[in-house]
């Protein structure tokens, strides 16, 4: 595969990976039009979110398993394909149950797509620079998919409807789909083919979902209700079982000696920190935006371009740079601390900010602070591992991703909530008390990313990026 071919690949996998990010936020801005049109509840709208969030998180761990089994070009185009059916489903659903059901079905193929993707990358750029470069270009794209999904989001349900916001997916999947054919290098006949770690697939899996469906649905059923705690139980229950599979398996889906390697375990507890913080700033920041300060779906998106310009410039070579001189614990720690700061300005937020004084200087800082982290969270979990075990390890760490985010997301929100609630109780104003649990939600996602500063400054090991590749 030529230098040429290889860095095309790459633009094509992330343009791949950019529609499945796109997917969690690009929904948001036109939740109310969906409301309206099919009937949706107030309550029953957030399962075209959290349909999605359930099936994503769940099967990340099984896909990168299956690419690294069965051939990663393969399953990449499977999921792919999966997804890309699934939108055209979306935009052609006509009742609330078909909505529903083809947003899970995009989260399963966005799964495998997300997993895949990452160990693609690894094994087509092994020298150490190259990789570096790529991994930025790749973290660039999954950090400011999401807020790219505002505008884009915004734009479409303005001019097309809602329907249009997977529909366009159309295109996309397709293009990436031929582009992939052609580009990607083919799987290598298997030598001796490992098996499936079916039980742990399944108790692994459901443990997951069940996870995440009492944390996105507490904040509806209760979090002391006997339904949140009968699914917590059965999930840890679940996910305990899993475990004990996984320590006497011959082949197990989640070798338990990956987390031996110190990269390796400290990166996934960064990784849970940084995303419960960033899904903070993707969310709460929209909220705040839209609610407290009036903006309509079109300038909230407009107002995260900053952070997304700072993130590309990151992936345009600054990251790789850095890393390259400075390792990998110097930028992933100053990173999440500059993040850390960008949501405790947040956490000042006025009834009667403005976007100059009170938004832009925090959008600044998690854009630098993100651009700076996020290569380097996905390296540290990638390079201490085999190539045989990339998919795997993609897996493990873009679920601790997809779980820090959804579990952290769904508790600031439900602190958010209870403490509006509080207020408004003793006569608050509304708008007043909604803008009070705003920023106790920012100034708790500021203490998750200076902690996942704090594990990743003290507990990383800092050996040089060349030999985390080479040895």
């Amino acid at each position: 595969m030529n230098d040429r071919s290889r860095w095309l690949a790459l633009y094509v996998l992330c343009t791949g990976v950019l529609m499945i990010v796109l997917d969690t936020t690009i929904v948001t801005v036109a939740l109310p039009t969906l409301q309206a049109d099919l009937g949706f509840s107030g309550t029953s709208i957030v399962w075209v979110l959290n349909a999605y969030m359930l099936t994503f998180g769940g099967f990340l761990l099984l896909g990168g398993r299956l690419g690294d089994l069965y051939g990663q070009r393969r399953w990449f185009l499977i999921g792919l394909a999966t997804f890309t059916i699934a939108s055209l489903a979306c935009g052609l659903a006509h009742s609330q149950l078909l909505l529903v059901a083809a947003r899970a079905a995009q989260g399963l193929g966005g799964a495998v797509v997300t997993a895949v993707a990452l160990s693609l990358i690894m094994n087509m750029f092994p020298e150490p620079g190259e990789r570096a470069q790529a991994m930025g270009i790749y973290g660039f794209v999954c950090a400011a998919g999401g807020s790219i999904g505002e505008v884009i989001g915004g734009a479409l349900t303005d001019l097309f409807g809602w329907q249009s916001i997977f529909l366009v997916n159309l295109p996309i999947g397709i293009a990436v789909y031929f582009y992939c054919l052609r580009l990607l290098p083919r799987d290598p006949e298997p030598g001796s083919r490992g098996r499936l770690d079916v039980a742990g697939a399944v108790t692994g899996t459901t443990g997951l979902m069940l996870a995440v469906y009492a944390v996105v649905d507490g904040n509806r059923a209760g979090w002391g209700s006997l339904q949140t705690l009968a699914l917590g139980g059965a999930a840890l229950a679940l996910l305990a079982l899993f475990l004990a599979i996984e320590a006497r398996v011959r082949e197990p889906l989640m070798p338990l000696r990956l987390f031996r390697l110190r990269n390796v375990a400290v990166s996934n507890a960064v990784a849970v920190l940084w995303a419960a913080g960033m899904f903070a700033w993707f969310v709460i920041s929209a909220l705040y935006m839209q609610h407290v300060l009036g903006y309509d779906p079109m300038r909230v998106g407009l107002a995260f371009l900053p952070a997304d310009v700072i993130m590309a410039l990151f992936s345009a070579g600054l990251s790789a740079r850095m890393v390259m001189r400075y390792g990998l614990r110097g930028p992933l720690w100053v990173g999440l601390l500059i993040a850390a700061l960008g949501l405790a300005l947040f956490a000042r937020a006025p009834l009667d900010g403005t976007y100059m004084l009170d938004v832009l200087p925090g959008m600044v800082l998690l854009g630098l602070g993100g651009g700076m982290a996020f290569n380097p969270v996905l390296l540290a979990a990638m390079n201490d591992v085999d190539d045989s075990e990339s998919g795997l390890a993609s897996g493990v760490v873009n679920t601790s991703f997809m779980m820090g985010g959804a579990l952290g997301l769904a508790a600031l929100a439900s602190f958010a909530d209870a403490h509006t609630g509080v207020l408004q109780q003793a006569g608050t104003d509304a708008r007043e008390a909604l803008n009070s649990g705003y920023r106790r939600a920012f100034i708790i996602g500021a203490v998750l990313a200076a902690l996942g500063a704090a594990v990743g400054g003290l507990l990383l090991r800092p050996k040089p990026m060349r030999e985390s590749v080479a040895g």
